[in-house]
């Protein structure tokens, strides 16, 4: 049952263009025992159907400028096989550290910018 909820949760993520590896990640270590390459490959697998299905939703509704899209797809293929070899490269312990600091720079970036919008009107 914490499979099916942390998929669906990060499958409506994740059609949101957010990133549901923030949800299924650490649900796949904290609720399953998973270990950290193991979560995160996992992850990647599961992005590969539920971002097609996203994807063909957003290109039916015209959301995506391909004149930017393409660029940033093209550097970031060279950026996943640089990150992949880093991922499996760390000891699991210390990819697991650098995953939480980057959960956690993230969630303060957010509230902080929230924040300061709030403050501008």
């Amino acid at each position: 049952m914490v499979l099916i909820l942390a998929g669906l949760l990060s499958g409506i993520i994740s059609g949101m263009g957010i990133g549901g590896g923030t949800i299924l990640i650490p649900a796949l270590i904290l609720f399953m025992g998973t270990g950290q390459h193991t979560a995160q490959s996992v992850n990647l697998l599961y992005f590969i159907p539920t971002s097609i299905v996203a994807l063909i939703i957003h290109i039916k509704n015209r959301m995506i400028d391909f004149k930017i899209a393409i660029p940033i797809i093209i550097s970031g293929v060279f950026g996943a096989a640089a990150g992949a070899w880093l991922a499996t490269s760390f000891p699991g312990n210390a990819l697991k550290k650098l995953f939480a600091v980057f959960l956690l720079a993230m969630g303060i970036y957010e509230m902080l910018r929230n924040s300061v919008k709030n403050k501008q009107g």
